[in-house]
């Protein structure tokens, strides 16, 4: 087995499209150590097997709901790069992401849950990181064509975006916040809000260190319809496999390859671009926003890392 040379920083890989990516980078590049972000009970459960392809594979618990929680993982992670425990920095991925059945559920911060699990933690922790990242690099943040909200895009099954900042990041933004379509109107918001953060990200950023969004399209098996309520989950689990057998539709495995493409740069991309699948390729028309990406980063900015 070769020696780690490059650390590989990744949230969402303990299940769905990121835990087959994880494997696949780990196959296809031996030197790479991967670090796996996520809650202690789900990366233990996950790690024998990513281990039986590479020992280069670590733990680091965090809760992405919590500012506080993100700001030790960084903590340690800074810790662990400076002291040369782990090799450089060279990916970061943020592909964890929840989708709920209303748009009322509140963080220990006060934040809503969509909004700050899907775009707050990732800015925060790419905040702490960035200065520890050595080029050449990638930075990938999944994110989705329901971002959109067409017809086209989501088959009728998701509202279209409703931004507003800072008011989307309160519990009970969106017009009957308690209901199952508030929740899916905060999911796609919170991914319109990814391509923000890219955008903006991709402006501030060195020479050679890349950030592009990633949209793994519909796919099946990934738990994260779990808590969308509503007729999504049977959708999800019944009728949609149904269109596997169609380019409409992916399994988990072969999603999982195309990230791992995005994220090892096998599928060409400038910084700032939106990965569709195996292509760059423009985010809705509605994403391309240099005054709300602006104004996302500057209260993002002035948001304290915790509330001790």
């Amino acid at each position: 087995m070769a020696a780690a040379n490059r650390t590989l920083i990744m949230t969402g890989a303990t299940r769905g499209i990121g835990l087959e990516a994880a494997r696949d980078v780990l196959r296809r590049s031996p030197d790479t150590h991967l670090v796996v972000l996520g809650r202690g009970s789900s990366a233990a459960e996950v790690l024998p097997s990513l281990r039986e392809i590479s020992p280069h594979v670590s733990p680091v618990d965090i809760d992405l709901s919590s500012k506080a929680s993100v700001a030790a993982a960084g903590a340690h992670l800074e810790d662990l790069l400076d002291s040369g425990e782990l090799p450089p920095l060279r990916n970061l991925v943020f592909n964890a992401g929840v989708h709920l059945s209303n748009a009322l559920e509140t963080t220990v911060d006060g934040y809503e849950r969509t909004f700050a699990v899907n775009v707050m933690s990732t800015h925060q922790l790419l905040r702490q990181l960035h200065p520890h990242i050595q080029a050449p690099a990638r930075i990938v943040v999944t994110v989705s064509d329901a971002h959109f909200g067409d017809l086209r895009h989501t088959g009728g099954t998701m509202p279209a975006p409703r931004w507003a900042i800072p008011e989307i990041s309160r519990p009970g933004a969106f017009d009957r916040s308690g209901n199952v379509r508030a929740g899916r109107r905060a999911y796609v918001t919170s991914k319109l809000g990814g391509v923000y953060l890219v955008h903006e990200w991709s402006r501030r950023l060195p020479d050679g260190i890349d950030i592009v969004s990633y949209n793994p399209s519909l796919v099946v098996g990934t738990g994260l319809a779990r808590e969308t309520g509503g007729a999504f989950p049977f959708l999800m689990r019944r009728i949609i496999p149904l269109l596997t057998v169609t380019p409409l539709v992916d399994t988990p495995v072969p999603a999982g390859k195309k990230l791992a493409d995005a994220i090892l740069s096998v599928t060409p991309a400038a910084t700032g671009a939106y990965i569709h699948r195996k292509k760059a390729t423009a985010s809705s028309t509605e994403s391309y926003d240099t005054d709300r990406e602006r104004a996302l980063w500057n209260w993002l900015e002035q948001v304290p890392r915790t509330t001790n």
